[in-house]
């Protein structure tokens, strides 16, 4: 036992400095009088009813309608992979080579060079024959379960503002994410574990935790950042485990600053840091059994570590399965620390090789999903903040080192895929012009993505709403439509 933790007979007695009981006693003598005055009854809340003014903001929650989607896994592309070098095949690239293209209307924010065909091969796979480049054969075996929108478009062609609207609905204002939103309609199935989390190898990707922010909704539906380059549970889930207390001790202790937290929660309703303080410490106690489980892949058979294969984004995409099997309901995937993906020279040996660190374990995670009878409750969605141009980087400075054979920004037209939780399987839906300037066909704004994913979860999108600061805020702000074509 340990000596500094009161025993159910004691009295908690905790050492303070003489300062501190000064400060304390000044501030205490006047209330001796009134405490008199009151029984016990009176004064302070029973257990049973400090209890009932907490309620779990986590608990299962039923949407307006029933949704075909229960779950999410957001694989994350930081940085804007090239469509025309991903599923967005432009033979007329090859044609203009090395020339100015012709539209003149057909003009990024920055300047950009002459045409630049794709370094890789395309070739149709499935059923369906939809083409995919090369560097993606793995998820191409598995297109006829997947819905490419080649027709996706964004504000602007900057990072930060790119990320913001794409995970939190809008580019420069607070505003909760896509996962908070999604966790505070629908609760999560596994009180163990958090309903929302985010794992980014190596640390922070840019814009930091605003990517996975609460922002005015109650911070218990906050992303969990897990940073997944580490394998060894202690350091891949901080503070995960007590040296020096047992869980029995943890638990009293736990109880004790519960109560305490309960009883001040009650003269004080709906104090959002207050009550989120609460959920996190009961959270983090439940945590260490299950996390410590989930975390593991060690305990997957070989045959399933050989189809993820190797490597920290194989291995973070398995955990994402392991996660959705226990009930958490959001799981973000990046791609890496900054913006990987954000090639503005050597566009054919990088995208190469970050397709490498992910193609085989992204079609694993959709066949192990289906054999398991997950995909169909499963929405996966795959890509970044926005696209490549068509045209080549010119050399500036700071940005490719004088090397001319990458791709800028592009927000006017670049493709996202989705898979599972309702979505049609084997299409196609919308397109950019023959060189992959911009949309043009069927165009799907990012406000439309997030209507479209919401109603895959059974919510009406202008009827998610929180009131925040006089108004009723919601993902989609004043915007989005439910794109239906690509509903099942």
């Amino acid at each position: 036992m340990n000596p500094s933790l009161p025993t159910p007979n004691s009295e908690l007695r905790i050492p303070i400095s003489r300062r501190e009981l000064l400060a304390r006693s000044g501030m205490g003598f006047a209330s001796l009088g009134l405490a008199g005055l009151l029984s016990d009854d009176a004064a302070l809340l029973s257990s049973a009813g400090a209890a009932q003014a907490y309620t779990n903001p986590m608990l299962p929650k039923a949407p307006h309608f029933p949704g075909k989607a229960k779950h999410v896994i957001h694989l994350f592309m930081n940085g804007g992979p090239s469509h025309v070098d991903t599923f967005d095949p432009k033979p007329s690239l090859t044609k203009y080579a090395g020339q100015n293209l012709p539209n003149e209307n057909l003009r990024t924010e920055r300047k950009t060079g002459a045409a630049f065909p794709s370094p890789y091969k395309f070739q149709k796979y499935g059923q369906s024959g939809i083409e995919v480049s090369e560097i993606f054969s793995h998820v191409a075996e598995c297109i006829d379960d997947i819905c490419v929108v080649r027709s996706m478009h964004a504000n602007v062609p900057n990072h930060e503002p790119s990320l913001m609207l794409m995970n939190c609905g809008d580019q420069t204002q607070v505003r909760p994410s896509v996962g908070s939103w999604i966790t505070y309609g629908l609760g999560t199935d596994n009180q163990n574990l958090p309903g929302f989390i985010a794992m980014c190898p190596g640390g922070y990707p840019i814009k930091d935790a605003e990517n996975w922010q609460a922002a005015f909704l109650p911070g218990a539906y906050q992303g969990t950042y897990i940073d997944s380059k580490h394998t060894e549970i202690d350091k891949l889930i901080a503070n995960i485990r007590n040296g020096t207390l047992s869980s029995k001790q943890q638990r009293r202790q736990i109880d004790l600053v519960q109560e305490l937290n309960r009883r001040h929660a009650e003269k004080r309703q709906n104090e959002a840091g207050l009550e989120a303080r609460i959920h996190s410490l009961e959270l983090a106690y439940r945590m260490q059994i299950e996390a410590t489980d989930a975390f593991d892949v060690s305990q997957e058979p070989k045959h399933i570590l050989d189809m993820y294969g190797e490597g920290t984004n194989a291995r973070q995409i398995l955990i994402a399965r392991r996660l959705i099997e226990r009930g958490v309901r959001y799981v973000q995937l990046w791609h890496g620390q900054g913006q990987p993906w954000d090639n503005h020279d050597d566009i054919e040996v990088n995208h190469r090789k970050l397709a490498g660190q992910c193609d085989q374990a992204i079609a694993a995670l959709l066949k192990d999903l289906k054999l398991r009878g997950l995909l169909d409750e499963t929405l996966v969605i795959w890509g970044g903040e926005f696209g490549r141009t068509p045209t080549v980087e010119l050399p500036q400075a700071g940005a490719n080192a004088g090397k001319i054979n990458g791709r800028d920004h592009n927000h006017h037209g670049f493709t996202m895929w989705l898979a599972g939780g309702g979505i049609k399987g084997g299409t196609v839906y919308g397109a950019t012009d023959e060189f992959g300037f911009q949309a043009v066909e069927s165009k799907v704004h990012v406000h439309d993505l997030h209507a479209t994913v919401l109603h895959l979860l059974g919510f009406d999108h202008t009827r998610l709403t929180y009131r925040y600061a006089g108004r009723d805020f919601r993902l989609t702000d004043v915007e989005g439509n439910v794109v239906r074509e690509l509903l099942a």
